[in-house]
């Protein structure tokens, strides 16, 4: 790799730039652009995520600085605040969506037989939201509450490899069961929700497409035995059961036989009661399946702490959208280097030594492995690492 080039530079070169242009393309990105692309807006955001700049006078500053590297950096627009603004308002979010999804698409490859703690052949997502904050009066768009404004960015997570392969950014107010309106069910596929998705018309939807689905019940849920099976009680097993819905309405909803599991959890003590339509599955599985929906909600608070997806550079709904958008951009390409690189250092350590770095003119690869020193300890890296 010729070490004349920046590590910013080589590390657009895991980029599918055919790809970028094509989503450009598609929603006329460029369309009377004369010197500020669309490919320039996103290496500019894409820097200001590695680098945790705070501001748009930050990004500029910075930039400018090093005014003489830009161009090898893939940035041929003059940097200015105002431009960046500009094309954060105007340019249509779509483009770095559609081009998330790509780079999702590429990740969720290289990382299809990693293990995520059960042994299981089919793929399994957790499905889950998490709110970002708004102040109301400067983001009016995302109404939450009378005096409160927020957006919900809903994820799927593929838990191989932990990468999200759906995230839909709604107002805070939309309901998080309205989203299994939008998921295309994969056969033989398993859910994991908690029991805010329980909706038993939307769950049957799935039970018909030969997906799956584990969710922890609701105390008040009508149902009659059916079966009853035995468990080891040792493994902290309580019942599992084969039933049938009898709430008012809820029988009509999901017509068929459902699987009610008692558990006790030791760490932290807890009791928890799972349903689920697969009946093949040993009880102790759905309980560890069940689990595993946690790696959500750590995949929510590593991006909310190493991104910058909780204070905007812009006020309108399309500068959100595209600043979340090319986060998980940067999140997804930061995965696919650590894969193709080999590399056995956590996504946290990764993007510590390419904040600064950026601008070093040395192989990738050599700067990310001279990195001898022992990986942190503290809490936050103990829960969020994520690629171990």
């Amino acid at each position: 790799m010729n070490t004349e080039r920046t590590v910013f530079a080589q590390l657009v070169d895991f980029l599918p730039m055919h790809t970028f242009r094509r989503c450009v393309k598609k929603y006329h990105g460029n369309y009377k652009v004369r010197s500020f692309s669309c490919l320039d807006q996103f290496l500019c955001m894409a820097f200001a995520q590695l680098t945790y700049r705070e501001s748009l006078r930050d990004i500029e500053a910075c930039l400018r600085a090093v005014q003489t590297k830009l161009y090898h950096m893939g940035i041929h627009g003059k940097v200015s605040r105002s431009t960046l603004a500009d094309a954060n308002e105007s340019r249509d979010w779509r483009i770095y969506a559609d081009f998330a999804q790509s780079l999702i698409y590429i990740a969720r490859g290289l990382y299809v037989n990693d293990k995520f703690g059960v042994e299981l052949a089919q793929t399994v997502y957790a499905l889950d939201s998490t709110t970002i904050d708004l102040c109301l009066s400067l983001f009016p768009w995302a109404r939450f509450r009378k005096r409160k404004g927020a957006i919900k960015l809903h994820t799927l997570l593929d838990l191989r490899g932990n990468i999200p392969s759906f995230i839909r950014i709604t107002e805070g107010k939309v309901h998080d069961v309205n989203i299994l309106d939008e998921l295309i069910p994969e056969p033989g596929a398993f859910y994991i929700m908690d029991r805010g998705y329980i909706d038993f018309v939307r769950l049957y939807i799935l039970t018909q497409c030969s997906a799956f689905f584990v969710t922890c019940a609701k105390t008040n849920l009508k149902f009659r035995r059916l079966y009853s099976h035995p468990v080891d009680k040792a493994t902290g097993l309580k019942c599992d059961q084969t039933i049938v819905l009898t709430g008012v309405g809820t029988s009509d909803d999901y017509p068929e036989k459902l699987r009610r599991i008692r558990y006790f959890d030791a760490e932290p003590p807890q009791k928890l009661t799972f349903l689920t339509n697969n009946f093949v599955l040993p009880a102790l599985t759905i309980a560890r399946l069940y689990k595993c929906r946690w790696q959500v909600e750590l995949f929510f608070k590593w991006i909310k702490q190493h991104l910058r997806i909780k204070s905007f550079y812009g006020t309108s709904e399309n500068a959100v959208k595209t600043q979340i958008w090319i986060a998980i951009s940067v999140y997804i390409l930061v995965a696919i280097v650590k894969k193709q690189l080999r590399l056995e250092l956590s996504l946290y350590t990764i993007l510590q030594i390419l904040s600064v770095t950026v601008f070093e003119k040395s192989p990738i690869l050599q700067v990310l492995t001279e990195f001898a020193g022992k990986e942190p300890e503290d809490e936050c890296c103990k829960q969020l690492s994520l690629f171990d």
